[in-house]
This record gives C-alpha cells, structure tokens and sequence, in this order.
C-alpha cells in the first residue's frame, strides 16, 4: 500500500467553495482502479490549508491509472483552480517495526 499526500493551500475565500467541489470530487478518485481509501483534512492554524491523503495499492496506479485517465481531467476542472502554490504530491510506504503499532522492534 502507497500513501499519497499532498499538501493544498486554497486562495483566500475559497474554502466553502473548494470543499463543496471536493464532494463530488473525492467520487472520481474513488472509482478508480487501484484506490483504497482517502482523508481530507482542514488545517486548525492555518486558514485555507488543507492535507489529502489517499492510499493507492502503487505509485503506478496514482501516476500512471489515475493520473492519465480521462476522469482526471474531470478531477482538475473541479479542484486545480483552488490552489495557490500549487501543491506537490509525495509517495510514502509504510516502515514496518512489528506486526502492528503496538509491537515495538528492537531497532527503536
């Protein structure tokens, strides 16, 4: 399992109107081949920032699945305009220490 995680800075004013956009949005991502799951997460300090997470079964199906289908465009009609910068995206995997976040290995 792959997290994505991009970091969005919304214009000033926009955020009611980039969160209702988001709800039909997060129906696209949700289709596609390789999704798992997504979170969408408001900023408390800062106004307008927000994280989105989204766990893919691989880069491949974000990049190449998601990134260069059709209902991607339909994605960034609905969202990009909402940004300033415009955000980078990042891959994480998960380091495994145990079984679960209960079990500490011997390396921490």
């Amino acid at each position: 399992m792959i997290l994505e995680a991009a970091l969005l800075q919304v214009r000033p004013g926009q955020s009611t109107a980039f969160e209702s956009a988001f709800c039909e949005a997060q129906a696209i991502i949700s289709s596609m081949t390789g999704y798992r799951s997504h979170e969408l997460q408001r900023c408390l300090e800062r106004e307008g920032q927000y994280l989105l997470l989204v766990r893919w079964d691989s880069v491949a199906a974000h990049e190449e699945g998601f990134r260069k289908s059709p209902q991607y465009q339909r994605w960034r009609q609905l969202l990009h305009h909402f940004y300033d910068p415009f955000p980078s995206v990042y891959h994480y995997e998960a380091v495994a220490f145990g079984r679960d976040a209960r079990d500490i290995d011997s390396r921490c």
